[in-house]
């Protein structure tokens, strides 16, 4: 085998090895660094925070962090983005987001603290095309361990 055909083959290994290593099981198990669930959209990790001991629906902070794959902060300033949560019994609210500081983007949404709740979120960072991800925040505890394989 020509060393270019292997080195090309190896390279295609860890490149599958490296997206395996992010996949939603994979991000679930992993200690977010805000508490929130992450899941990875692009070239980014987007990790989502929403209020967790909201019994009945009231006005909370939906935030988003944005970091890139070795979990480096990504600044958010001209950023813009969206999220949109569904919940049961029809419930859906939309919220716009706003840079917040280093990186992360904040709206402020209408929602009660339920497992079921599912968010789509959708950045677009200055420059760049949209990039979004599916959340199912509230399903599960935030993980416990703080390792994170790349």
């Amino acid at each position: 085998m020509k060393s270019s055909t292997f080195l090309a083959l190896l390279a295609a290994a860890a490149v599958s090895a490296g997206a395996l290593a992010h996949d939603d099981k994979s991000l679930d198990a992993t200690k977010a660094p805000n508490g929130g669930q992450l899941r990875m959209a692009g070239e980014y990790h987007f990790e989502l925070v929403l209020v967790r001991d909201a019994k009945e629906p009231k006005d909370g902070p939906v935030v988003v962090y944005v970091t890139d794959h070795a979990d480096k902060k990504i600044p958010t300033q001209g950023a813009t983005g969206k999220v949109t949560l569904v919940g049961k019994g029809g419930f859906k609210a939309e919220v716009a987001l706003a840079p917040d500081g280093d990186n992360r983007l904040k709206g402020t949404a209408r929602y009660a603290s339920d497992p079921s709740l599912v968010a789509v979120v959708q950045v677009t960072m200055a420059g760049k095309k949209a990039e979004q991800a599916r959340f199912t925040p509230l399903a599960a505890k935030p993980a416990a361990s703080s390792e994170h394989k790349h």
